[in-house]
């Protein structure tokens, strides 16, 4: 198929709408619904990401798109018990891609609602259940279990996107698009990002663990597909925190600061040990928990609302419970940068969030500033040489 019309364009009002190729059949086969516009947005960007994850770390790779930017990433690192509750998937023995899955779900729930998911590795039928019962838009991998793909066919009375990519396809090297009737082209943004990326250490520090090689990898790979400016915290084999699309980059720290540390809080026994009642779906207990962990909570005591999810009231989580437990929880936390660092308020912020681990691109006149705050904090910061933009 050279073509294929769209229900839409990015809003209902935008119609007609199609995708099609210049030369040669779409690389992408659509095996159950109708794609949209920003489905399809969605399904390339993050089809890219997960094919580089995979090539860069070897393992399977999945992420959670909204609107042209990841909520979450990660590849196939098995999960401690804690992270099983938290994931909701305790006892269950995973296959690798849905680890990968889970994880990328996991990063930020209330981001990933409503998510397009894009998988490295053929989609088995253990992942389409877990998928199955999120909420979520689409699905885009480079095969699918007979299995699988009857599960999936079975969501959304019928209606998920799926669809099949060729894994083999590779693009031209010179990308168009048009604002406004004005056609802009450039070079593909095809840099290849690998541990070579993170030779140059401009810090006292010099040491970068495989784990922590690994994570770093991640965030790049992540930034190269996230709306800049951008800025990612890794842990373990996933994102963490993800922040997109600010015009300032020490706002792009705190935002996703703020989403790593609500990864690591919804680990404490306080979030663990919530008294749930047993018919509160997923997505109502992520919004508890958000709430929970936020400055909302007390606010919330004052009304009945919370009988709502609760079977009694939950004692109030304190800022210096809060404060204690990420002392104790996060540490060796990584932090990529789609661009340079301007000022080491960036720095400071991200040790408040555990980050021991740095790669930004370097060439600031205040690098001077930020290597200096890296180092006393005792970080390791590699200087990648490499812009990552996306827009």
């Amino acid at each position: 198929m050279k073509e294929l019309e769209l229900k839409y364009g990015c809003n209902p009002n935008q119609k007609p709408a199609k995708v099609y190729m210049e030369s040669g059949e779409l690389p992408f086969t659509v095996l159950n619904g109708k794609p949209g516009y920003i489905n399809l947005l969605d399904a390339m960007n993050s089809w890219q990401l997960v094919r580089e994850l995979k090539a860069a770390t070897g393992l399977p790779a999945a992420a959670s798109f909204k609107h042209v930017s990841p909520a979450g990433a990660a590849v196939a690192v098995p999960l401690s018990n804690v992270l099983e509750k938290v994931y909701f998937v305790e006892g269950a023995l995973l296959s690798p891609i849905a680890t990968a899955y889970i994880r990328a779900r996991g990063a930020d729930r209330m981001s990933s609602y409503g998510d397009f998911v894009a998988l490295s590795d053929e989609c088995d039928a253990q992942t389409a259940s877990f998928l199955k019962r999120e909420v979520s838009d689409g699905i885009i991998a480079p095969s699918y279990s007979a299995e699988a793909l009857e599960i999936l066919k079975t969501k959304r009375k019928g209606s998920y996107l799926v669809i099949q990519m060729d894994p083999d396809y590779q693009p031209a090297p010179i990308e168009t698009k048009q604002v406004f009737g004005v056609t802009f082209s450039q070079q593909r943004n095809d840099v290849k990002i690998g541990e070579e990326c993170l030779m140059d250490i401009a810090t006292q520090a010099k040491d970068f663990p495989a784990a922590a090689k690994r994570d770093l990898l991640i965030a790049l790979i992540t930034l190269k597909y996230t709306q800049s400016n951008s800025v990612c915290y890794t842990y373990d084999g996933q994102a963490i925190g993800i922040g997109a699309g600010q015009q300032s980059r020490v706002h792009c720290t705190r935002l996703a600061g703020g989403k790593a540390d609500r990864w690591f809080l919804r680990q404490s026994p306080q979030v663990l040990n919530l008294p749930f009642k047993d018919d509160v779906r997923r997505p109502d207990r992520d919004n508890a928990i958000d709430v929970y962990i936020g400055d909302e909570w007390e606010d919330l005591l004052e009304t009945d609302d919370w009988k709502r999810v609760f079977t009694e009231k939950p004692p109030v989580f304190t800022a210096e419970e809060k404060k204690a437990w990420l002392k104790k929880a996060a540490h060796d936390v990584c932090l990529g940068s789609d661009a340079f660092f301007p000022f080491g308020d960036n720095i400071e912020r991200a040790h408040k969030s555990g980050v021991q681990y740095v790669a930004q691109t370097g060439g600031s006149i205040r690098d001077d500033n930020v290597i200096e705050t890296a180092d006393k904090y005792g970080m390791t910061m590699a200087m990648t040489h490499i812009r990552l933009f996306h827009h």
